[in-house]
């Protein structure tokens, strides 16, 4: 090729057209690889270290498959049953998002304008500045987390073909109604309910959809749940800082451009999720004599949780009052309330779901509905002249929305989970034999994390001392 002749790819106005911000596009395609990592390997070197030994092989895989699966389902029909044109007030049409012709066309969200009640137009639809595939990428690794993060409830005793099946089920009946209902268009979106990056969508659903679960399959064997230590809680940590750092992407991204709103979401997130760490830390050394890394990394992320509601909506001395809340409360509901009331001691959340997402991604929200400034508000939001509650005006009603926004997504999760845990233990068993609870992966995988053990069990602290130990949780947060 001759010096100075630029490829004809980059001349043509086909590759780069007019309607083309190639600033927001590289932001976006990196936000969602952001997110991406988070799930594959945040969450797969998470789960894996957190569990106990015999349990690594068949976590991390819980979550690998999980990503993989919803891969296919997103750009099958599901993508467009969360973001395309409108079935139902609560639902899009289901159609593939694999044609040329749509994936290279401008981004469009049509179910997204808003109208008045005589019909005319409030608000335009949302048209980002970039192709439709970067929009499919980036919306499809939030499905791939939210369904891993469901995960965490499960792990240690689900049936991994049972899990092959409730994946794909849960995100195209559960997820995409709440992502429409709420991102793309549907009743949520137009009456006004703000979730600006998925405390509803995402946490509060993964939440309760997670301990509704729990409930049908059934609780890990007597013994796993008398004592369940990490297998390695330096790799906790290693997984901890992917979903960490990766949140930068995952509230930085949904102003859906790299524009101040996004800088502003970028560090509210970090401010609420080191405040929420420091507390939760706080009052594990103040209530127990000592911090604990566990704690700290449970509290890290529900403070992550709690700010993404809001994260680009709420000024930063908001986004610390929020991370005390985070740090506080569902430290309260995991370590205080969960073990008086029965009902929820009868339910084995593993890793406490419930807690860190359901519990600190309904707080976010409820507190987005104070705390929500206009001006940041009318950088990002569709609905002219929102607010929170503190900024007076219309802001009260705007909490009410939040509280009713929430109570849809629970409803809709406890139900339609239910429903497909039921139709799936109707065809494969939901949990895994207690001849195979007692050994763990060898028996379900045929493989273990830590093989130099495999034919040298004594040396194997976890196994070997099970039946001498006294009971007694060792450390101050533990699994739940």
């Amino acid at each position: 090729m001759a010096a100075g002749v630029v490829p004809l790819a980059y001349q043509s106005s086909s590759s780069s057209p007019e309607w083309l911000n190639k600033g927001d596009n590289a932001w976006q395609m990196t936000s969602a690889t952001l997110v991406g990592l988070q799930s594959m390997p945040g969450l797969v070197i998470l789960y894996g270290s957190i569990v106990k030994k015999k349990w690594a092989i068949n976590s991390a895989f819980m979550a690998l498959y999980a990503f993989a699966a919803v891969w296919i389902c997103w750009v099958v029909w599901a993508y467009n049953m969360s973001f395309g044109d409108r079935l139902l007030p609560f639902w899009g049409k289901a159609r593939p998002a694999l044609g040329q012709s749509f994936l290279v066309a401008q981004s469009q969200l049509t179910a997204t304008a808003v109208l008045y009640r005589d019909g005319s137009t409030e608000a335009e639809m949302l048209r980002p500045l970039y192709p439709a595939a970067t929009m499919v990428y980036f919306q499809c690794m939030f499905a791939s987390i939210t369904v891993i993060i469901l995960a965490g409830s499960l792990l240690a005793r689900m049936n991994i073909k049972a899990w092959m099946a409730f994946v794909p089920l849960w995100i195209t009946f559960s997820y995409t109604v709440c992502a429409f209902s709420l991102w793309g268009g549907g009743f949520l979106f137009q009456w006004g309910v703000i979730d600006y990056s998925g405390g509803y969508v995402i946490h509060l659903s993964s939440g309760i959809a997670g301990l509704t679960a729990a409930y049908w399959v059934g609780p890990r064997s007597a013994s796993d749940r008398e004592r369940f230590p990490p297998n390695n809680i330096l790799l906790v940590l290693a997984g901890a800082g992917l979903l960490w750092l990766g949140w930068t992407g995952f509230n930085g991204g949904d102003p859906y451009s790299a524009n101040i709103d996004s800088s502003m979401a970028v560090l509210n997130t970090h401010i609420c999720a080191s405040t929420s760490l420091l507390m939760w830390t706080l009052l594990d050394v103040f209530f127990f004599g000592k911090p604990s890394v566990i704690g700290a990394v449970q509290g890290m992320i529900t403070g992550l949780v709690c700010i993404t509601p809001g994260a680009g909506l709420v000024q930063g001395w908001a986004a610390i009052v929020m991370g005390i809340l985070s740090g506080s409360i569902p430290w309260y509901t995991m370590m205080v309330l969960h073990k008086k009331w029965s009902f929820m001691q009868r339910i084995d959340d593993t890793l406490g779901v419930f807690h860190t997402h359901a519990v600190a991604g309904f707080l976010g929200g409820a507190t987005t509905g104070l705390f929500a400034e206009p001006v940041l508000c009318s950088l990002f939001l569709s609905i002219p002249d929102s607010r929170g509650a503190f900024y007076g005006g219309d802001g009260g009603s705007q909490f009410g929305k939040q509280i009713a926004g929430a109570l849809f997504v629970i409803a809709w999760n406890i139900v339609i989970t239910s429903i497909i845990c039921v139709l799936i233990g109707l065809v494969l068993p939901l949990r895994i034999s207690d001849a195979q609870l007692l050994i763990g992966d060898d028996a379900v995988h045929g493989e273990e994390a830590y093989a130099i053990w495999a034919e040298a069990e004594l040396n194997d602290v976890t196994h070997h001392d099970e039946s001498r130990h006294s009971g007694v949780a060792v450390g101050v947060t533990q699994n739940v």
